[in-house]
């Protein structure tokens, strides 16, 4: 039943009895026990508590009150949002026991809305990776091709939608890591504004980058899902506190009236033939629905990974340093002769993968005596021409349209030099640097040695109008039909 099945599906046959959310749960854990080992995109199960919460659902129905905007629908969470049950690891050996004192603010706010969280999804150590595969505890495979990533660094979480295990999950996006993997298993997703949905309880790598936003089979799911999430917390000082709109309300309103820019750094020949293919037809699509088709520039686009490459890993020497085998965390064994150097040492470099080794020594590099300038203060300067630079675009367009990324999900080892890896978010990391909306949506396939191949269309709009966002989103999901094309078990379409 789970399988590309929507919210309104799923309310509809609790409202009349016709399923129960008992029923619901169950189907979700059958089908993680049958499927997940071949695609390891969930770490963690809770089905006694996800089947007890279930059974509050189902009572609350009985008494014919109204039921909230989730009631029953089984929810996935990325392993770096923290739970007060079950462990929260961020796919590393350093945390791999730690249980946290409390929980996210998304995850109250899920569960208030009656959601069921049913476990903790795979994902790149600390959220750092492209791929999924970065994972102490071993990487996911793609429910299309099971010798290809899901993406990353979110990897569990996308696949769990692509797989039907779940039809809502929540991941985390720093430069990249729900629009890519949401592109490379054929689903939804979107990464909110920054502020617009609270950071508590979000194990940190870049604090300036780092969003929560869901995973979903349609934008409108997408849609009510962020409804819950958005809005003021207090608990975190960076979440604004602006008005939240009904993102429903204008959701499937034509786009005649609309101005949609196309970068043409976004039709590079670096990208894959069906990439570029398949954008050119949605662009077509957009044509046709009477969306008027700008062209723009963007002539940053190519410093972008550099930029937060050089930002994003400063940010994350500082957050990580907190893990040093003294407060909490993985603490290494030490011989007689070991000093206090040694143990953090010893500690950091057991508890960490080489990924996050890697970027926390760049991190450190750039914000190093002597280097700061000539790095980090330059990239920061070029991350205010950045967002100038989006600026100036949006006077033109309300939305920009192009790419998720320059090509499809990739041969699981394929990637061995991280430098290629980090190619896969040229076109998403931008969207983080200016702190603007952004989401991917199902735009094609491509056939790559007779592997079907999801490919995604990213849609970005100025800060804070997802509304607008998920509309265009909207209006090319309701004229295609890629978003309800399904993965068969064996990893087929």
């Amino acid at each position: 039943m789970l399988q590309r099945t929507s919210i309104s599906n799923l309310q509809a046959a609790l409202q009349d009895r016709s399923q129960t959310a008992v029923g619901i749960v169950e189907d979700s854990l059958d089908r993680i026990d049958r499927i997940d080992s071949s695609i390891h995109a969930f770490r963690e199960i809770y089905a006694e508590r996800a089947l007890s919460k279930a059974h509050e659902i189902d009572r609350l129905i009985a008494t014919g009150n109204p039921i909230p905007a989730l009631a029953g629908v089984p929810v996935a969470i990325k392993d770096n949002i923290v739970t007060d049950f079950g462990t929260t690891t961020c796919g590393s050996r350093m945390l791999e026991h730690f249980q946290s004192p409390y929980r996210a603010t998304v995850v109250d706010r899920l569960e208030h809305a009656g959601a069921i969280i049913i476990g903790k999804t795979n994902c790149d150590e600390f959220a750092m990776g492209s791929s999924t595969e970065h994972c102490a505890f071993g990487p996911t495979h793609n429910p299309w091709a099971r010798n290809r990533v899901p993406g990353g660094s979110s990897g569990g979480s996308a696949a769990a939608i692509a797989a039907g295990l779940c039809p809502i999950s929540l991941g985390s996006d720093t430069g990249g890591s729900i629009r890519q993997p949401a592109a490379m298993c054929g689903v939804v997703g979107v990464k909110p504004s920054y502020g617009r949905v609270s950071r508590n309880g979000l194990v940190a790598f870049g604090s300036s980058f780092d969003q929560i936003g869901p995973f979903a089979n349609t934008v409108e799911d997408a849609a009510i899902v962020l409804g819950v999430l958005a809005g003021e917390d207090p608990h975190d000082s960076t979440c604004a506190s602006r008005h939240v709109p009904d993102y429903l309300e204008k959701l499937d309103q034509p786009v005649a009236d609309l101005r949609i820019g196309v970068p043409r750094e976004f039709l590079s020949d670096h990208n894959d033939v069906s990439v570029k293919t398949a954008v050119q037809n949605a662009i077509a699509t957009y044509a046709s629905l009477g969306a008027e088709i700008v062209d723009i520039e963007l002539p940053l686009t190519a410093y972008g990974i550099a930029t937060y490459y050089v930002i994003a890993p400063a940010e994350a020497s500082s957050n990580l340093a907190r893990f040093d085998g003294v407060r909490y965390g993985l603490r290494a064994e030490l011989s007689g002769d070991d000093d206090l150097f040694e143990l953090y040492a010893k500690s950091r470099s057991q508890g960490f993968g080489p990924e996050v080794q890697r970027r926390v020594m760049l991190g450190t590099y750039v914000l190093s005596a002597g280097y700061y300038d000539a790095f980090y203060a330059r990239a920061l300067k070029t991350r205010r021409l950045i967002k100038q630079e989006f600026d100036r675009a949006f006077e033109q367009c309300h939305a920009i349209i192009g790419p998720t990324s320059p090509f499809p999900a990739f041969e699981i080892g394929a990637t061995q030099d991280p430098i290629s890896m980090y190619q896969c978010d040229i076109y998403t990391t931008n969207t983080s640097i200016a702190g603007i909306c952004g989401m991917s949506i199902p735009c094609g396939f491509s056939d790559i040695d007779g592997q079907r191949l999801p490919i995604g269309l990213q849609v970005q709009c100025q800060a804070f109008d997802e509304a607008t966002m998920l509309r265009v989103a909207k209006m090319f999901e309701s004229a295609t039909t890629y978003h309800a094309e399904t993965v068969s078990h064996d990893g087929t379409s």
